[in-house]
């Protein structure tokens, strides 16, 4: 078993086997190819080899600790950044009519106020990370979303409102860059599915944002196409956003105040902080009630083994050079020609389903509201049901992605192939319903497989990225559907909504996006992401 573990991890040089010989040492870090395949994703050159090594002994040691207490909290903790994400982003259109009816302003304005703060967000926060580390982003972005939001409440006009919301999205824009990071850092290989099945928490803020908005719009708004409406007759969004901002806000005192979060051990090596990077691995052994083998002999073992390969009188500097705010972590994602695809095709993966999810999700409950009218249930009531119903339609898709993406000959590329393009035939399908209910049932199907879409999407853009350039790939990622996210609001303002023309352009893009998908040179699937 230690021939294996050594032959696949590249832990076979002598200067490795010397750190492994201190007695019980070597079988127990063997014990990992029990548990899990001890292949990574990456094949030899792809990132910078000192850290490929030191990664590889670093998942090792995880897969040595387990999935244990500290993963589990940590896989409630991150999925709050999947909560808010999902909660802010669809709030712009469960408040959008009865703003408009108080404020008299243009809807699209309001998405595109909110998308350009997701889209700085993303950038800062996701290539922020990998700078000055997960820790501090973490937390952050999710007090900025509820201190901000509740704020949002009071505003007295719509340009308060909108610049309270872009502000919000600063915070909302880094929640999954910074959180799927810090998530696949800690949990060990065998393990890794469960980034996709995080997006049960998105499918739960969809949900929770549609139930709570359900009788407060319904029951605290002036009458659709009222043509006055006082703040007073019209407090219903206000109660949603003081409701979800102070809930926002009570995640954050968990995140803050209840959990742990230690820096991510893969960060650190990155840096250079090897020493520091072994403290957070026993601290995360202790706090789980096991023990950890590792020691930092092993990682200056596996940089010396390494470093003996190097021609004699090469100089060779170091990861954490790389970790100063240069373009540095961006060229690692291009480092070469297979890595520099990947990073390519999944960038534009995140754009094209941007653009046509932000296209179609911003005004569904419009459309929704604006089909029923022409069979006479438009009401409040109805349309927000309906927003409830879809909501709770996703929620089992994310644990139909958990499964499939494990399974051999489909996987996350498989996967996603398939849920992208149902959800595109979903799309289409809506356009044929005649009725309310009919309409309803197509966007059903529509939600149930675009959670699986965004599942495996979730996970697998995080997983085809080295750790030590996975909050800069994520942002990346982030920052292309954010893009598109501000364009999408720009289309709206200029395009016939009572029309079908949305609705066929967000189906053939995502039908697009699910081959593109296949193009994907690496399958995350039973290999450790490093």
């Amino acid at each position: 078993m230690s021939e294996k573990y050594a032959s696949q991890q590249d832990l076979e040089s002598k200067g490795q086997k010397d750190a492994y010989k201190d007695g019980s040492s070597t079988p127990t870090m063997s014990k990992v190819t029990a548990v899990t395949s001890t292949t990574d994703l990456f094949e030899d050159g792809t990132v910078d080899p000192i850290y490929q090594a030191k990664a590889r002994v670093l998942n090792a040691a995880i897969q040595e600790i387990g999935m244990g207490k500290y993963q589990w909290w940590l896989f409630s903790v991150a999925g709050f950044g999947w909560f808010a994400d999902s909660v802010w982003p669809l709030l712009g259109g469960l408040i959008l009519s009865p703003a408009v009816n108080e404020f008299h302003f243009n809807g699209p304005f309001l998405s595109l106020a909110l998308n350009i703060g997701l889209f700085v967000g993303a950038v800062f926060w996701g290539l922020g990370c990998d700078i000055w580390g997960r820790r501090w982003s973490f937390n952050i972005t999710l007090f900025l979303a509820g201190a901000f939001g509740l704020a949002a409440g009071g505003s007295p006009d719509f340009i308060t409102l909108a610049s309270l919301l872009a502000v919000l999205g600063v915070g909302v824009g880094g929640n999954l860059p910074v959180d799927s990071a810090v998530f696949l850092d800690f949990v060990p290989g065998s393990h890794q599915y469960l980034l996709t099945i995080l997006s049960i928490w998105w499918s739960v803020g969809q949900l929770v944002a549609s139930f709570i908005a359900w009788p407060l719009i319904a029951n605290f708004s002036c009458a659709q196409g009222s043509t006055t409406c006082s703040r007073a007759e019209n407090m219903g969004w206000r109660y949603l956003l003081f409701t979800l901002g102070g809930m926002t806000l009570l995640l954050w005192a968990v995140r803050f105040f209840v959990f742990p979060l230690f820096e991510s051990p893969r960060y650190l090596v990155g840096r250079g902080r090897d020493a520091e990077a072994v403290d957070v691995v026993r601290r995360i052994a202790e706090f789980n009630g096991r023990t950890t083998t590792l020691t930092l002999s092993h990682l200056e073992a596996a940089a010396a083994s390494v470093n003996a390969q190097e021609k004699a009188g090469e100089e060779r500097h170091v990861l954490s050079q790389s970790s100063a705010f240069t373009m540095d972590h961006i060229k690692a994602l291009f480092a070469t020609p297979k890595l520099a695809w990947s990073t390519g095709l999944v960038i534009f993966l995140w754009g094209i389903i941007g653009l046509a999810s932000t296209l179609y999700n911003s005004f569904l409950p419009y459309l929704l509201a604006s089909r029923g009218a022409k069979f006479g249930d438009s009401s409040y009531y109805t349309t927000y049901r309906n927003q409830v119903i879809l909501g709770v339609i996703g929620v089992p898709g994310a644990f139909l992605a958990g499964w499939a993406v494990e399974q051999p000959y489909i996987g996350r590329k498989g996967t996603l192939a398939i849920s992208a393009g149902l959800t595109g035939v979903f799309l289409f399908a809506s356009t044929t319903a005649r009725s309310s209910n009919a309409l309803l049932g197509w966007n059903c199907g529509y939600a149930f497989h675009s959670n699986i879409m965004y599942g495996v999407l979730y996970a697998l853009s995080p997983e085809v990225f080295p750790a030590k350039d996975r909050g800069t790939g994520n942002g990346l990622t982030a920052t292309a559907t954010r893009i598109f996210g501000i364009i999408a609001p720009v289309i709206a303002l200029y395009a016939n909504l009572e029309t079908a023309v949305p609705v066929y352009v967000s189906g053939a893009l995502i039908i697009g996006a699910g081959l593109i998908a296949l193009l994907l040179p690496y399958e995350p699937r039973g290999k450790a992401s490093i």
